[in-house]
């Protein structure tokens, strides 16, 4: 996928509304939720508009664009910390034989939008509920505003089907990354559904994907930021959006991971 057009989104955290769905883990004066114990509130490093991905990444001085022999997509990017780090880890897999291919990266609010619009209007979703549409799409697809890759700190590789990592050369990529990723700070977040985190709760939200892995020093401090910030009616201008609450889409899909 590619990053598409972009469209630049002056909606500041001024804009955050606090009327309905609390930011997760804010309803009690609890610090959010992010896997870790915390006894002080989180105090937010990244703005909201570059949590629901309302930025051109091109343009935003943390972002630098991957290298086109790393990718088969045209002009993608990645924060330049992760990208670093996946340069690292990309060396040490060419060096053990083992070839990793970027799928995808960055994917901005309307990027996103296009995909949940085109799902979203498929024909075999006449006659269900916008309940029922919204949570089937996000099997495995995120509603805009809510997909990690908004971050610049997520990359899909190789393959987007779970089979192809089970057999053969796919095998061999998964086994590499799920025994080294983790020295360059990738983690695969999505794990089988139910699975038991460090935290002791079964993992909720989307699929099994072996393909996504997220930079973790970077992206729970976003995932964090995200829960103090975020509410369900921050999350808004695409069809079905008024059922996000109700799918109570932070807790459930954004905090819906599994952590090292």
């Amino acid at each position: 996928m590619t990053g598409g057009p972009t469209l630049v989104f002056a909606l500041g955290s001024a804009l955050v509304l606090l009327c309905g769905c609390e930011a997760a883990g804010t309803a009690t004066g609890t610090t959010p939720s992010t896997g870790t114990d915390s006894t002080t509130a989180h105090a937010p490093t990244h703005t909201v508009d570059e949590l629901l991905g309302r930025f051109d990444a091109a343009a935003h001085p943390d972002f630098s664009r991957i290298p086109d022999a790393w990718t088969d997509k045209d002009s993608i990017y990645l924060r330049t910390e992760v990208l670093d780090a996946y340069s690292r880890m990309r060396a040490s897999a060419d060096s053990a034989g083992i070839p990793l291919l970027i799928r995808s990266a960055t994917r901005n609010f309307e990027y996103q939008r296009g995909i949940w619009e085109r799902k979203w209007d498929r024909p075999r979703y006449m006659g269900w509920s916008a309940f029922e549409k919204a949570r089937d799409i996000m099997t495995y697809s995120s509603m805009p505003g809510t997909s990690r890759h908004h971050w610049g700190t997520d990359i899909d590789l190789c393959e987007f089907e779970n089979e192809w990592f089970e057999t053969g050369e796919g095998a061999q990529v998964y086994a590499w990354l799920t025994a080294h990723a983790a020295r360059f700070g990738f983690h695969q977040v999505y794990n089988e559904l139910g699975s038991i985190g460090v935290d002791g709760g079964g993992r909720t939200g989307y699929n099994l994907e072996r393909w996504h892995w997220s930079y973790m020093p970077l992206s729970s401090v976003m995932l964090a930021d995200y829960n103090a910030t975020v509410t369900c009616d921050s999350i808004q201008i695409f069809p079905g959006h008024q059922v996000a609450d109700s799918l109570d889409v932070i807790r459930r899909y954004v905090n819906g991971i599994d952590r090292p």
